[in-house]
């Protein structure tokens, strides 16, 4: 597919990206010069943005769509880690290291993806270095997320398990917790129930039915391929 110059953003895109968790905290030279490094991808669905032990040579924001992180195992079952939505900036952990990709990164549905070059964001960084602060407050936002993540899968049960796993997903935390954007909470999740039932290592007849558990109680409507959330604010205190 094509890649397309920054100025050819809509203006919606434009203003979202510049306006991110991330991007709106950062140094202001950063928020500046970083548009300009970029180009917008766009991708077919199933069409792969990276495949695992590709080059890192990217920072990503997604635009429209989404881009699903997974890995697929020998015997052909995929394990999916998150989907990074709009307007999340993924690709940091590579460009500091300057190690593989570690999972597939496919595209959810059509999807436009925001490209920094890693070799013009590196020869920013060295001509400012103090930016690199803000690179590794986008690597710390998500390790925080994974502990909390790790923690879940480890402690919780299937129930509230799932109700965080929408919170997160809502409120746009699934690409980093420095990800997704500052205008609140999303109230329509467009996910499948196996997709969750592959993020939260539970068997979709349990997604299922903890889904229906909440439906029952006023927390979400479910319709094919989405989870429409009627009281979000009960998904923290779910038991």
């Amino acid at each position: 597919m094509p890649n397309f110059r920054w100025d050819t953003l809509t203006d919606v895109e434009r203003s979202a990206m510049l306006h991110s968790r991330w991007l709106s905290a950062a140094a202001p030279l950063l928020r500046e010069r970083l548009p300009a490094l970029g180009q917008v991808r766009v991708l077919a669905h199933g069409e792969a943005l990276h495949r695992r032990g590709d080059a890192s040579d990217a920072l990503w924001c997604v635009l429209a769509g989404a881009i699903r992180i997974s890995s697929v195992s020998e015997a052909g079952r995929e394990a999916v880690l998150s989907f990074i939505e709009p307007f999340n900036w993924f690709g940091e952990i590579g460009l500091i290291d300057g190690g593989p990709r570690t999972h597939d990164g496919l595209a959810e549905g059509a999807t436009r993806v925001f490209v920094v070059n890693a070799v013009a964001l590196h020869s920013l960084l060295a001509e400012q270095p103090q930016l690199w602060r803000d690179l590794a407050l986008l690597v710390c936002a998500k390790l925080r997320l994974s502990f909390a993540a790790i923690e879940e899968m480890s402690l919780l049960p299937a129930g509230p398990r799932l109700a965080r796993r929408l919170d997160m997903l809502a409120q746009g935390l699934m690409g980093g917790a420095a990800g997704g954007t500052a205008t609140g909470p999303r109230s329509v999740l467009h996910i499948h129930q196996d997709q969750l039932a592959a993020m939260l290592a539970l068997s979709r007849q349990t997604v299922n039915q903890e889904l229906k558990r909440l439906q029952a109680a006023g927390v979400v409507d479910l319709a094919p391929g989405e989870v429409r959330l009627l009281n979000p604010a009960a998904l923290a205190e779910w038991r």
